[in-house]
């Protein structure tokens, strides 16, 4: 596609990249703090306890960023229903048939690579769609495990609105399974989510890795 025939389109907004990177930056904490809280190393020191607080500060860390990753969590809920035409709702819950069949179509091209004809979107195509309701799902599932586990030990209201997981799995230590089940699936997500994006991009060269961070896409002039 030759720069006459493509144009660019201004898909996402900054709310939607805003969002973005700061899940990212959520889950690359959460995950760096919660291998730690699950494995702490046995670091000993003479000095006074008082100033031997650091598994402290990564338990606040924690916490604290999990805060952040439900908020940011929220904040895209409300912008899929007052975003533009690309972050709507409606692009990550396939209804047709039609729609189903190019899931289908993009997950034989992308993940089994076998040739099948381009369908050509301007936003998420439907299998990315999907893919980003799914892990919305499991975000959400997340922060009920994580909430749960960290009732029992808070004075605030907040997470004890989700002391009722622990009963519903079956205990602490099934809940703590699920919570780094669930880390496993967001790291093995992330790497496929850039190889995607790096195949789509060679693909299609439509600027897909720079919009995450300028919001315009090269699509072709023909198309909305």
């Amino acid at each position: 596609m030759d720069g006459k025939s493509r144009r660019l389109v201004y898909v996402w907004e900054w709310p939607v990249r805003f969002f973005h990177w700061t899940n990212f930056l959520c889950m690359l904490g959460l995950t760096l703090t919660g291998f730690i809280i699950g494995n702490p190393p046995a670091l000993q020191s003479s000095a006074e306890a008082s100033f031997s607080y650091w598994f402290g500060w990564v338990r606040f860390i924690h916490f604290s960023l999990a805060y952040l990753f439900l908020c940011n969590l929220v904040f895209r809920v409300y912008w899929a229903l007052v975003g533009n035409a690309f972050a709507r709702w409606n692009n990550f819950i396939p209804i047709r048939r039609q729609e189903w069949v190019e899931i289908w179509h993009a997950f034989k091209r992308y993940l089994i690579l076998i040739p099948m004809p381009r369908v050509r979107t301007t936003g998420h195509n439907r299998l990315a769609g999907l893919s980003y309701l799914i892990v919305g799902l499991l975000m959400v599932l997340q922060v009920a495990t994580g909430f749960g586990m960290y009732a029992a030990m808070s004075e605030s209201w907040f997470p004890r609105l989700f002391a009722w997981i622990v009963p519903l799995f079956g205990g602490d230590m099934v809940v703590r399974q699920w919570h780094h089940l669930v880390m496993w699936v967001f790291i093995l997500f992330t790497g496929v989510h850039v190889y995607l994006a790096y195949f789509n991009d060679n693909q299609e060269q439509e600027g897909l890795f720079s919009s995450i961070i300028t919001g315009f896409k090269f699509v072709e002039r023909d198309r909305s």
